[in-house]
Formats: C-alpha cells, sequence, structure tokens
C-alpha cells in the first residue's frame, strides 16, 4: 500500500498526540473539544482523522458547542465519517452536559433575583424549538422544592392547567411559584396570552394563600420578568 492510501487514523500519529492517551497522561483538561469529540466517534474517514472530522463538524456550528447539541442525527451524518452510530454517540454526550449544567444549577441555586431563575432554566428551555410551560415550587426560604413541567406545546404556545397547577402546590407544601415558558422564535415581548394566564394563575393562588412570585420568558441568550418589569 503507498503511502498516500494509508487510512488517516489516530493509530498512526504520535502517543502524545492521541486523544485518549492525551486524556490518561496530561488529564480531560488539556483536550480540545475537538479531541473530545473524537474520543465519542472514534475513527474518521478514509482521508482524515476523527480529530480533523470533529474540527469540521465544530467549525459547521461555528465552533460553539450549544449550537452543536441542537443537531439532529440527520444533520451530523452528512458528515463524511459520521454514521448513525456515531451520530447517536454525539447527541447523547451533548445531552448528558446539557442534564448535567441542569442539576448543577438546581443544586446552587438560591431564588434570590429572576436572573437565578434564568441560569436554572435555560439550560432545559434556552435550546427547544417548541414551547414548555415550567413550575417553580418554593417553600417559605424560597428554596425549590420541585421544578416540574405543567405542559408542552408546539411552536407557537402551550397550554397550562391551573387545577393542576394548584393541586401540585398544595401537595407539595409550596407557599410561593415562580412561572416559566419559553419562545423558541427568541422574542422577549409577552403576548397577550402570556399575560392573561400570568394573571389568571395569580388570582387563583392568592385564594389558597399561594403567591406567584415571577413569570420568566426564556429564550437561548436573555430573558423576560414580569416582576422585574412591573407586571406582576
Amino acid at each position: 500500500m503507498s503511502v498516500d492510501k494509508i487510512p488517516f487514523t489516530i493509530k498512526n500519529w504520535a502517543l502524545d498526540d492521541r486523544p485518549r492517551e492525551k486524556l490518561l497522561q496530561k488529564g480531560k483538561f488539556s483536550l480540545t473539544d475537538a479531541e473530545l469529540i473524537a474520543i465519542l466517534i472514534g475513527s474518521g474517514s478514509r482521508n482524515e482523522s476523527a480529530v480533523e472530522l470533529s474540527k469540521k463538524i465544530l467549525s459547521k456550528n461555528l465552533n460553539n458547542l450549544n449550537l452543536l447539541g441542537k443537531q439532529s442525527v440527520a444533520q451530523l451524518m452528512q458528515f463524511k465519517g459520521i454514521g448513525e452510530a456515531k451520530a447517536i454517540s454525539i447527541i447523547a454526550a451533548m445531552e448528558l452536559g446539557r442534564r448535567r449544567r441542569s442539576e448543577e444549577a438546581l443544586e446552587n441555586v438560591k431564588i434570590s433575583s429572576s436572573n437565578s431563575v434564568y441560569e436554572l432554566l435555560q439550560p432545559i428551555l434556552g435550546d427547544l424549538a417548541h414551547e414548555e410551560f415550567w413550575i417553580l415550587y418554593l417553600n417559605n426560604a424560597n428554596k425549590i422544592i420541585e421544578k416540574f413541567q405543567i405542559s408542552k406545546g408546539g411552536i407557537t404556545g402551550t397550554l397550562v392547567d391551573v387545577r393542576i397547577t394548584l393541586r401540585k402546590a398544595l401537595e407539595l407544601g409550596a407557599v410561593s411559584l415562580i412561572l416559566a415558558h419559553n419562545h423558541p422564535s427568541g422574542n422577549l415581548n409577552p403576548s397577550e396570552a402570556d399575560k392573561q394566564i400570568t394573571q389568571k394563575l395569580k388570582m387563583a393562588a392568592e385564594s389558597m394563600d399561594i403567591k406567584i412570585l415571577d413569570h420568566l420568558i426564556v429564550t437561548e441568550k436573555s430573558y423576560f420578568s414580569f416582576a422585574d418589569e412591573g407586571l406582576m
């Protein structure tokens, strides 16, 4: 076999340049994003290593892991050398990272501002292509008892059941709630429907001595707080 036909694999690299060996010898923080992805996919194509292929995938996503996390199996399989199994591995890894960030936020969060709510919910809602409505149930120290998805809708809206929302609050012994939903369009302006459901829930909750502290509209990069804007 001629030199130019030898598969361009990581096995042909110097030991120090191989991602797996590099991780073992120098630790996980020494690896670039491309090298970490290369470990996931294991091999590249005949003409490029797994690292080069990973660099190409990242470049196509503006070297942004959040953008990469939004890719579908079909979109990833457009890259030569990425089959279904490799695409699934990448998506699974991106989802694990998202869930880890969400769990870390829940463990460390102290609900003291709208921004702390956004930091908690952005990993859950920020990247979605459809709307979801979530409720944070709080105790009298403003600590989260539970976060709960009350509904899941389409691209333009979702429905909220007031009875389910408040029944769960009573079951949990929550004294206050924070409402949140996302706008996949990125538009932060509350719709009339957003304002109406906020007031409807607020009035119903007050009759049970439960406070609605805020309602956040979450997008990938920012948020709108009803409380901050004087709409509560």
